[in-house]
């Protein structure tokens, strides 16, 4: 592992790290920075390395909390890994594109009241 890839990881694991690449990854759709926030708390990873599941439901899957259930075998078609941060966002960015911001309807009471105040 390379200094730069070692300094990258223990950003990720930081929710100021997590959210520093977040707002950078969608600087272009600022709603999906809030459902970041909502669902994740901006983090990707747990104090252990380890990555984030979903408190509800375990298939929930890091920074954006894809639900492997439903989308795993779409992201092994995209070749997208939804452990690593970038790829779950990327994910997030093609479901985005998709469906808008309808895979996170759940989590809309929190970011929902955001986004109205932003538009």
């Amino acid at each position: 592992m390379s200094i730069a890839e070692t300094n990258e990881s223990a950003l990720v694991t930081t929710a100021a790290g997590t959210e520093a690449i977040v707002r950078e990854y969608f600087a272009d759709i600022p709603a999906m920075i809030q459902v970041a926030r909502c669902e994740s708390t901006f983090r990707h990873h747990l104090a252990d390395g380890t990555v984030l599941r979903g408190f509800v439901d375990q298939r929930d899957t890091g920074v954006m909390q894809i639900n492997t259930f439903y989308h795993q075998a779409r992201a092994d078609q995209l070749e997208l890994n939804l452990e690593d941060i970038y790829e779950n966002m990327a994910y997030a960015r093609y479901l985005y594109e998709k469906q808008g911001l309808q895979p996170w309807s759940a989590s809309q009471p929190c970011w929902g009241r955001t986004i109205a105040l932003n538009v």
